[in-house]
């Protein structure tokens, strides 16, 4: 397997944050979506964010911003479409998703990823740690797409239901901690904590 392409989900509404772009926020001396960025792109070979909306309030990152093609807010399955299209019109097998309030993910989360999808023979795999499994970090493949696009299409909203139907490896990380991710302003002043 290439090294595969990386895609941010900031997808979401952000409700529990008062809405807008929760990864726009300060954490530190930065915020939390370059803090990901920053974790993500030394990983990949090439990054880009899943975001709806207005584009250009992301021009400042300088990476491509690809919108869902599934309307309403389908969930974090849509933005793995979205990345898994723009993957695929650049000639790559996979893509790497990570979330974009999630500042702490493991700097080796790709090559686990990789290296539990080859050992177990599946093509797609997600992060799990003691807590349960992490559903927005995980390897997919573009020669999924069609499949996923039907099942979007359909109704299907849950990423375990999907995956699951297509095997999925698990890439077992110890610590909860770094999968946490920044929903509530509480959730910030961990997170501000955690630095």
């Amino acid at each position: 397997m290439t090294q595969p392409l990386g895609v941010i989900l900031a997808g979401g509404q952000a409700t529990r944050m008062g809405g807008g772009d929760k990864g726009l926020l300060d954490l530190g001396d930065s915020t939390i979506l370059q803090r990901v960025i920053d974790r993500l792109e030394p990983q990949v070979a090439a990054l880009a964010l899943n975001a709806n909306g207005d584009p250009q309030r992301f021009a400042h990152l300088g990476l491509p911003v690809i919108a869902d093609s599934i309307p309403g807010f389908a969930g974090p399955l849509s933005g793995v479409l979205a990345g898994l299209d723009w993957a695929a019109d650049q000639g790559a097998s996979h893509i790497v998703t990570g979330a974009a309030d999630t500042p702490f993910f493991p700097c080796d989360l790709v090559p686990r990823l990789m290296l539990a999808a080859e050992k177990n023979g599946t093509q797609i795999a997600l992060a799990a740690t003691p807590g349960g499994r992490h559903p927005t970090f995980g390897l997919w493949p573009t020669a999924l797409r069609d499949d996923l696009r039907a099942a979007l299409t359909d109704g299907l909203r849950k990423v375990i239901l999907w995956t699951d139907k297509h095997g999925c490896a698990m890439a077992e990380f110890p610590d909860d901690a770094a999968f946490f991710n920044v929903n509530t302003p509480d959730d910030l002043a961990t997170a501000e904590a955690m630095l």
